[in-house]
């Protein structure tokens, strides 16, 4: 048998793995038939087994005791990755928990084929973080050193969006000077690239690769920022304290907005100060709902309602979080104006990066003649709306919204290994 090439694209909202067999690229099954992963870990208290996927998600939301952790990509890079969170009864490292889900997805890799994968290419965002080349660097580096411990020995990195233009090149006939626009769960990356059926070929794509840039912009923080304009106001955010001269301290409800900082509040200390707060709020039953559903460990749950309300304003002009605990119910309704609204500053930042990647790459917009979209954030409408208006006379590809890079990863790990 020829031997594996793979690719891993290990994602802020969900993950998938390429593998090149017999010089064939598809998607590695990873859970009940599904070539996507949630990127979510479960640590189950009640018997001590660790879940991941769409397991762990259905093991919190099925009130199994235990512990959620999602969006882990996003400490890659910040102050977070070398701290150490509580499981139960032991502190372990959040380097830790992202490779043991690289591990998972590793066993999954090799069950496909039943043979041994020591090699891969994982994908990266162009910057895991903005404007710090120092916390960049050590973001891939603590991503290789987790990949290593899991037994890969031989590690490749490939920016997502150069790893989505390889598998958009698998399907062009002629040269194209291509968009490539990927926006992710946690990161907006873009490159111009010239791709053709003979430059596939080539092993050195180095001058085919014009400008690549990429902005700390993408899924999670729509979420984050939803949350913050439309929920947390129901539960307490930025309503007065009793003596009208300030607002309630705000840097909880912003924690129970953020994917990766929801554990944050289901502390004692936190809750300790949440009571204090309730003490001094003029609405103090909005502060009790915000205490419940702490109780209740609902962060994570509160979350997926608010971005499954931004996946429904995709296609619909209005959606609803609507919360039904025992104890508390409120409904927050959300419109797309509402949701064009809210992250509309941080699309202008997108349009800006990609029209500045345009720029670096000395050539005209008109010049472009595909645009290629991958990413689940590029079904929303305003993101798609502002890029396009950049590019209007390219024609537009919707690539595989999950799989493209981690198919182009594959390619990428065949040429660079093969």
């Amino acid at each position: 048998m020829r031997p594996a090439f793979a690719g891993i694209d290990f994602g802020t909202s969900n993950s998938t793995v390429g593998v090149v067999r017999n010089g064939q690229p598809r998607l590695v099954t990873l859970e009940d038939g599904q070539v996507t992963l949630p990127s979510a870990v479960f640590f189950n208290f009640e018997d001590g087994r660790i879940c991941f996927g769409r397991q762990a998600i259905a093991n919190y939301t099925d009130s199994v005791e235990g512990r959620l952790m999602r969006s882990l990509k996003s400490v890659l890079g910040s102050s977070l990755a070398h701290e150490k969170t509580r499981i139960k009864a032991r502190s372990i490292g959040f380097m830790e928990i992202i490779g043991l889900f690289l591990g998972h997805l590793r066993k999954k890799l090799e069950e496909d084929g039943g043979d041994l994968v020591e090699t891969v290419v994982l994908g990266r965002p162009v910057q895991f973080v903005d404007d710090d080349a120092q916390a960049d660097a050590n973001a891939q580096s603590d991503l290789e050193k987790a990949a290593h411990a899991q037994g890969f020995k031989h590690i490749a990195f490939q920016f997502e969006p150069i790893a989505a233009a390889l598998d958009y090149e698998q399907r062009v006939t002629r040269e194209e000077l291509a968009l490539i626009i990927d926006m992710g769960g946690g990161t907006s990356d873009f490159s111009v690239v010239r791709v053709s059926p003979e430059r596939a070929r080539s092993a050195d794509r180095k001058d085919d690769i014009l400008a690549s840039r990429g902005v700390h912009i993408g899924g999670t923080d729509f979420d984050r920022l939803l949350s913050i304009a439309h929920v947390m106001p129901q539960l307490g955010y930025l309503t007065p304290t009793k003596d009208g001269k300030r607002n309630l301290p705000a840097s909880y409800f912003v924690d129970l907005a953020t994917w990766q900082r929801i554990n944050l509040v289901y502390t004692a200390k936190a809750m300790t100060h949440l009571r204090q707060i309730r003490y001094e709020a003029a609405r103090a039953d909005l502060v009790d709902r915000f205490i419940h559903i702490v109780e209740h460990r609902y962060g994570h749950a509160l979350a997926a309602l608010v971005e499954k309300a931004k996946i429904e304003l995709t296609e619909r002009s209005s959606a609803e979080v609507a919360v039904k605990l025992s104890d508390v119910a409120f409904a927050a309704g959300i419109t797309r104006d509402g949701l064009d609204a809210t992250i509309a500053r941080d699309i202008e930042r997108v349009t800006a990066t990609v029209a500045e990647t345009i720029r670096d790459a000395n050539v005209k917009p008109s010049d472009i003649t595909a645009v290629f979209l991958t990413g689940g954030s590029t079904a929303i409408p305003l993101a798609r709306r502002e890029i396009l208006s950049l590019v209007p006379q390219a024609s537009v590809i919707d690539g595989d919204m999950f799989g493209s890079v981690g198919l182009g990863l594959a390619l990428d790990a065949q040429r660079k290994f093969g």
